[in-house]
């Protein structure tokens, strides 16, 4: 309890911007499906055999995955509040769309009767009748398109969207339940306010709902207006994945850039996604820079196959800067020292039960291996299938989180994991790493990535950020995860020490 006292008290301002963005969010979501669902059940109220079909598309719509959803929306709008919105949108039209038509379809036809009998015009009769009598069936369904909203927009930080997923993610990686706890109960503090924010507006008059409604649009549009225009001065935008390790990256970043000119804004955005949310923000300018490795450039986003077993650091380097320029027009700096590889890991204890050293040792005990490893090591030549490949071994795996495959192998569930040669849990669990002896994973070293055009028009940027080249080792890497993820200092203060240590801000003067 005091840790998770002293979490909510250390993150409390990330908290309230959080909670105010997913209420942003959401409410934003649930109005646009309210003008989408609400007229369209009106109109097909007397069309009995749309409605059914407007109905079956509906849900169809709504047992689509969310993160199945959120994915085929990237290539079309790119990531952050759209995709999120749109997907929100979806999944809120069905609840509003079906208790609408059903409220006013199921009004007692002696009631329409008696209403034409008074000579009630279409409209005056939709208004004076059946949307009062059927407004307690819409408000049940706005209600339930809410707390479906709110629940789903935890989701959102996945795309760079923020909201108060950021916080069960963050605490997902960094296996923090008291992150995870904060997000989680906020988010369902949230639902249920809204929700009973929502049932005052049924039993209200109309005259106290209509007010209630234009207060909250208000608020709404007041803060959303307040944002645009706070907004107007060019900020530098530098994002970073999931992570300790990218936190404090770009925090360096932002420190050396405003340390080699003062006028520049910089905005950071942590633990904004994964790999291919990054690279789609940084070529359709939601975001300026974020630090990319080599390795992962030439694997995963370089459509050209490149073989890179055979490479060196420098040569990696080369084809990587190389193809994205060629291929998306996008600039990759000097990179730093260490090698972030790929990895195998197992305890200390079982690599000395079992005598190894390196990863071909353990094809004469495959039989013994319980493997947890992430979704992206599993799917990649470079990961998993180039393992079992080159090293001929078969083995069981389970797919996990990061930050869970390392819980598991210290409670004794898996005996073998994947890691990257900097994760300060390496260290935390005593666990070695296993030599890659035929050279299946790539070279990664880690390096700003920005357009082409960015990077011209910032000369003093580009000049401030490469002074990292060849810089941070592997157990400096290391040693400054571990700082954050168990010292629970904050990625900029280590950020910081590392930059004062080495006398990179007293080198950057404008």
């Amino acid at each position: 309890m005091e840790e998770l006292i002293q979490t909510f008290n250390e993150r409390r301002g990330d908290l309230w911007t959080e909670l105010l963005h997913h209420l942003g969010i959401s409410l934003i979501s649930l109005m646009i499906a309210m003008l989408i669902a609400i007229p369209l059940a009106i109109w097909v109220v007397r069309r009995p055999k749309i409605a059914e079909i407007g109905l079956q598309i509906a849900g169809i719509l709504q047992t689509i995955p969310s993160l199945a959803l959120l994915g085929l929306l990237i290539p079309l709008v790119g990531i952050g509040t759209t995709p999120a919105v749109i997907a929100l949108v979806i999944y809120a039209l069905l609840p509003i769309f079906q208790n609408t038509y059903l409220g006013i379809s199921e009004i007692d036809p002696a009631i329409e009767e008696a209403a034409d009998a008074f000579g009630m015009s279409r409209m005056r009769k939709l208004f004076k009748v059946e949307l009062p009598m059927a407004r307690p069936a819409i408000v049940s369904g706005i209600r339930t398109a809410t707390v479906l909203i709110i629940g789903t927009a935890t989701l959102a930080a996945l795309i760079g969207a923020g909201g108060l997923g950021t916080f069960i993610l963050l605490g997902i990686d960094r296996n923090n339940m008291s992150l995870i706890i904060i997000g989680t109960v906020s988010a369902a503090l949230l639902a249920i306010i809204l929700s009973s924010l929502i049932h005052w507006f049924e039993d209200a008059k109309p005259r106290q709902s209509l007010i209630g409604l234009i207060v909250i649009l208000l608020l709404l549009g007041g803060g959303g207006l307040y944002s645009f225009f706070s907004n107007r001065q060019e900020t530098i935008t530098i994002a970073g994945k999931l992570g300790a390790e990218p936190e404090i990256l770009i925090n360096m970043y932002q420190q050396l850039i405003e340390k080699e000119d003062s006028n520049i804004q910089v905005e950071l955005k942590p633990n904004f996604g994964k790999t291919t949310f990054l690279y789609n923000a940084v070529k359709n300018d939601q975001i300026d820079i974020y630090p990319e490795f080599t390795g992962t450039v030439l694997e995963t986003l370089i459509k050209d196959s490149v073989d890179t077993q055979k490479l060196s650091e420098k040569e990696t380097y080369q084809q990587a800067k190389k193809l994205l320029q060629k291929q998306d027009q996008l600039t990759l700096l000097k990179p730093m020292k260490y090698n972030n590889s790929y990895a195998v890991a197992v305890t200390d204890q079982f690599k000395k039960q079992h005598q190894l050293t390196k990863i071909s040792d353990l094809s004469a005990i495959q039989s013994d291996l319980t493997a947890g490893m992430t979704l992206e090591f599993m799917d990649r030549e470079d990961g998993l299938k180039g393992l079992k490949k080159l090293y001929n071994l078969d083995f069981k795996t389970s797919s996990m989180e990061p930050a869970l495959r390392y819980q598991a192998i210290d409670d004794g569930e898996v005996n073998l994991i994947d890691a990257y040669s900097t994760d300060s849990e390496l260290r935390q669990y005593h666990l070695s790493i296993l030599t890659d002896d035929q050279g299946l994973f790539p070279k990664y070293q880690g390096a700003p990535l920005m357009k082409d055009d960015f990077a011209q028009k910032h000369p003093k940027i580009v000049k401030a950020l490469n002074r990292l080249s060849g810089q941070i080792t592997e157990e400096e890497m290391q040693e400054m995860n571990y700082q954050v993820n168990v010292k629970k200092k904050t990625p900029a203060s280590v950020a910081n020490d590392y930059l004062e240590q080495k006398g990179l801000l007293k080198e950057a003067q404008p």
